[in-house]
């Protein structure tokens, strides 16, 4: 059942095939999906003004998804961002600035995701989280 409307929801991420596979989903679902092959493509083409949630990679090159998250909550401090890595070591890093529920290691499962974004939207967290 579509629940989002065609809510927009931001994709950055510098894997095509990440970036596909999480079009296909998010647009299965309803979402209005803004794909981004880099967060530096989000920071300056202004994609943070027209979205309602943010799922970026971690890992990317020039602007990692800490960077991007960190700057999106300065000009938007309400904007829900899900961060995802296939770099699980990142985890420990930054362990002190990651929202449990907005944060998923590659490969995951679409249907949390897609749950973690109702939540996120919804301005609630699971119960049990940080």
């Amino acid at each position: 059942m579509t629940t989002s409307l065609l809510t927009p929801v931001a994709v950055a991420d510098d894997d095509a095939r990440a970036l596909e596979s999480l079009a296909d989903l998010l647009e299965a679902e309803g979402y209005d999906v803004r794909l981004y092959s880099s967060a530096t493509m989000v920071w300056s083409r202004g994609g943070l003004s027209e979205i309602d949630c943010l799922i970026s990679d971690i890992g990317m090159p020039e602007m990692n998804g800490f960077e991007l998250r960190r700057l999106a909550l300065l000009e938007r401090p309400e904007l829900p961002v899900i961060l995802i890595t296939g770099r699980p070591e990142l985890h420990t890093q930054y362990a002190a600035i990651i929202e449990r529920d907005r944060y998923f290691e590659k490969p995951f499962d679409g249907q949390q995701l897609l749950a973690a974004i109702r939540t996120a939207l919804r301005g609630t967290r699971p119960k049990g989280a940080a």
